[in-house]
C-alpha cells in the first residue's frame, strides 16, 4: 500500500527542467541558423505601386542587378557571386527548359543604370522566358 501512494505522488509531478533545457538548446540553434537562411545580394529596390504576384504560381527565378551593374542568379552554387552574361544565359535556359512556366523576375537596384536592368530582361527573354517581371518595394505612405 505504501509503495502505491509513493508511486502516485511522484507520477503526478512532472519534472520540467529537462524540457526547459531542450527548449533553450533549440532556441540557440534557431538563433544561429536563422541569419544563414537569408542569403543574397543587398539591393536598394525602387518604390512603386504594383500588384502582388498571386501565391498560386511557383516560386520565381530571380535575377538581381546590384548597384554596380553586376548580375546574380541564385541557382545552386556559388551563392552571392556575380555571374557573366553567358553563364546566366546558359543556366537560365536550362531552368526554363526544365520548367517553362516558372516566372522570371528582375530585382534591380534603384541606383543602377536602367540599361543594365534592360540587359537582364533581354537575357531572360533570350533564355526562353515568356514574360519578365520587375520586383519593387511598395512606396512609403505620404505624410500629411
Amino acid at each position: 500500500m505504501r509503495r502505491s501512494r509513493l508511486h502516485r505522488r511522484f507520477m503526478s509531478e512532472i519534472n520540467v527542467v529537462p524540457y526547459i533545457d531542450v527548449m533553450l538548446v533549440l532556441l540557440v540553434i534557431f538563433m544561429v541558423t536563422a541569419p544563414l537562411l537569408t542569403q543574397g545580394v543587398k539591393v536598394n529596390l525602387p518604390q512603386a505601386n504594383a500588384q502582388v504576384i498571386s501565391e498560386e504560381t511557383s516560386e520565381p527565378i530571380v535575377i538581381t542587378v546590384d548597384r554596380f551593374g553586376d548580375l546574380y542568379l541564385e541557382l545552386g552554387e556559388p551563392k552571392g557571386r556575380p555571374t557573366d552574361r553567358e553563364t546566366l544565359l546558359t543556366r537560365l535556359s536550362a531552368m526554363l527548359e526544365h520548367n517553362p512556366r516558372v516566372p522570371v523576375m528582375i530585382r534591380g537596384d534603384a541606383a543602377v543604370d536602367y540599361g543594365r536592368v534592360m540587359e537582364a530582361m533581354v537575357l531572360a527573354q533570350a533564355a526562353g522566358a515568356p514574360s519578365v517581371g520587375l520586383i519593387t518595394t511598395p512606396p512609403e505612405r505620404l505624410r500629411p
